[in-house]
């Protein structure tokens, strides 16, 4: 990833807080740098947090009996000190279902669409709500932290989705012969099934996440070594390798690309759009989905779930979990275990019967 794209993504990111930044608490100014300069946390962490606070104080000013009737931008750190548990458990039940309305820009209709925050997306809101509160406590500026007494929502652990072999095969056919699309998408079909098999096989091949792969430049890669460079969550960078059926899917697609020219400031991007500039996160996420749709109906595969294939085939190959943390850029192998905990019990039901005792 190249350091131009990275510097363009923070600013993008830094822009949108300081926006966000206009609808807060003055206060919020302070914590997010304190965030930033004492935590190191990541600017897309703090936009996360920045929305989740704007939400939860817009709900305290409608909820709150003594903070209704101000505006969000108006609250100081005295007056949350009228929050109470039931205050925030409220919040994170009105999030679990709530209404988004957009309106279109060419004709004006509103669309109103339901959307929902899982277990995993409360918790997450929740942490916001947490941090802020802790830093209000730390600063002298609350006498109580009240979000530390809110109980964590439970996590129920999900099975893992992934594809099977058969499936995977299944997948890279469709991305390549395009059985089963749309008259439509057949006429895009011809123009980005070369790019498109190159981003299926790199997930399945090396299990990287979508924002590494949609940041990865030109030079990041090298053919000789069969090697290219990633920036993982965090800013860290990391080497990894590819096979020979990944290196096939990424030099045809090479060979097409150096014959693009791309628009002005997208020239390092290795992987385009059919607009000649970098591909985005959401165009990746749609052919993905695209492709997966005809070759695996019955099951939601995004890239993420492509990157549980790869990981779940690592897995039963080598049986290292360790290895496993260390290709996926997990820092904590206790993450990569949770993942694929039921794998590890499949293999120790096969270890029960691998060893005989007696001769039948």
């Amino acid at each position: 990833m190249s350091a131009t794209y990275r510097i363009q993504q923070e600013k993008n990111f830094k822009a949108k807080i300081k926006t966000l930044q206009k609808e807060l608490p003055i206060f919020c100014e302070s914590y997010f740098r304190y965030k930033e300069i004492m935590e190191s946390t990541s600017v897309r962490t703090r936009y996360g947090y920045a929305v989740d606070l704007r939400n939860f104080f817009a709900y305290l000013t409608e909820e709150n009996e003594e903070l209704q009737g101000l505006s969000p931008a108006a609250l100081t750190a005295a007056h949350l000190r009228s929050v109470r548990v039931q205050d925030i458990e409220g919040f994170l039940a009105s999030v679990t279902l709530y209404t988004k309305y957009t309106i279109s820009r060419e004709t004006g209709e509103i669309t109103e669409r339901t959307l929902k925050n899982g277990e995993k997306g409360r918790a997450r809101k929740l942490s916001s709500i947490r941090s802020l509160f802790k830093w209000l406590f730390q600063q002298g500026y609350l006498e109580t932290n009240i979000a530390a007494l809110v109980g964590t929502p439970k996590l129920h652990e999900k099975a893992i989705v992934r594809l099977e072999a058969n499936e995977v095969a299944n997948l890279l056919d469709i991305a390549e012969k395009g059985a089963g699309l749309t008259s439509r998408q057949q006429a895009y079909h011809e123009r980005t099934n070369i790019r498109d098999i190159a981003i299926l096989t790199l997930f399945l091949g090396t299990g990287i996440r979508i924002s590494e792969l949609v940041g990865i430049d030109i030079k990041d890669i090298n053919f000789a070594s069969h090697s290219f460079l990633v920036t993982r969550k965090g800013g860290n960078q990391e080497i990894l390798h590819f096979g020979a059926e990944v290196t096939k899917a990424l030099q045809d697609y090479f060979a097409m690309r150096q014959e693009i020219i791309p628009v002005e400031g997208h020239e390092s991007a290795f992987f385009l759009s059919m607009q000649r500039k970098r591909i985005t996160v959401l165009a990746v996420e749609n052919l993905v989905k695209k492709y997966a749709q005809i070759s695996a109906p019955l099951k939601k595969i995004t890239p993420h779930k492509l990157r549980s294939t790869y990981g779940t085939m690592l897995y039963e190959e080598s049986g290292d979990i360790y290895l496993v943390a260390d290709v996926l850029g997990h820092k904590d192998v206790n993450t990569t275990k949770k993942h694929y905990a039921a794998l590890s019990e499949e293999r120790r039901r096969a270890a029960a019967k691998m060893v005989k005792l007696r001769e039948d």
